[in-house]
């Protein structure tokens, strides 16, 4: 308990960012108990209400409480994000570590891979891959996860030519260790921190991008209460029923900076130590 006030006294703005990320989780998760009403119900005779008592976020088009539609929002639009960092981190890094560790033709086939991917814009080449797969959460995932991968595997595949290229992966190589305990217990551990402070950075941009599928009509579809897609719904009625773009908005901007903000004060945590540790050059000679 008092290492744990030690670290927040310390980490202060980390722990209020981690409050309020984990806040954010909560909301995804406790929805059902937070939304005042059924966030896919329409009712036609309350339609374009602004913000009162009865709705504190106002009413679209349908009727439906703004308030309900974006707490619900962020079990679509956060769930899908954190999904697709997930696949890209795992995908990626087990490329790039793949890549740099055994190079050669492995390298070479990977890279050049990656290169091709990089080489198109990667909206653009989402978009096409989400409209010929069809419109929804599911498929604006995957679109984008195709053409994000390579972020990983060049980051990951940098820090293993960096690693074992020291005196002790040298070391493990001469002691006889295998290819298998190297990877998982000498470099792996080494990449982990800078890999996981990206994919939190990521949780944000990820938001943004299925959320602009989302507003250009290939991710979620109406009734499905994301994002991006209310702020479609809502950009035709933008001067006389602001409060339809101004929430969702405001809910995206926000998921955004405080992730963004943890992934930036996780950095600074995770530098202020060696991540190379020097014990385990002796326990690997």
């Amino acid at each position: 308990m008092n290492k744990i006030k030690k670290f927040i006294k310390k980490n202060k703005s980390f722990s209020v960012l981690l409050v309020l990320a984990i806040g954010i989780i909560l909301v995804g998760i406790l929805a059902p108990v937070i939304a005042t009403h059924n966030p896919v119900e329409s009712n036609l005779y309350e339609a374009f209400q602004a913000p009162s008592s009865e709705h504190i976020f106002g009413t679209d088009k349908l009727g439906r409480d703004v308030f309900s539609r974006v707490i619900y929002g962020t079990r679509i639009s956060f769930t899908a994000a954190v999904i697709l960092v997930i696949a890209i981190f795992t995908i990626g890094t087990i490329l790039g570590v793949i890549a740099g560790y055994f190079g050669g033709i492995v390298d070479t086939v990977i890279m050049r891979i990656s290169d091709m991917m990089i080489s198109f814009p990667g909206m653009v080449l989402a978009i096409a891959m989400a409209g010929i797969m069809g419109a929804n959460v599911k498929n604006a995932v995957i679109a984008i996860m195709v053409v994000s991968w390579t972020k990983y595997a060049r980051l990951s595949r940098s820090l293993v030519l960096k690693i074992k290229e020291t005196d002790y992966i040298r070391a493990a190589k001469v002691t006889g260790c295998k290819t298998s305990h190297i990877l998982i217990r000498h470099i792996i551990p080494n990449i982990i921190p800078t890999l996981i402070i990206t994919a939190t950075t990521d949780i944000g941009t990820m938001i943004l991008e299925l959320s602009a599928l989302s507003f250009l009509g290939f991710g979620a579809q109406s009734p499905q209460a994301e994002w991006g897609l209310m702020l479609n719904e809502g950009r035709a009625y933008m001067l006389d029923c602001p409060w339809l773009m101004i929430y969702p908005g405001l809910a995206i901007c926000i998921v955004v900076v405080v992730y963004n903000l943890l992934g930036d004060n996780l950095r600074d945590i995770l530098d202020s130590r060696d991540h190379i540790d020097e014990s385990e050059l002796e326990e690997a000679i």
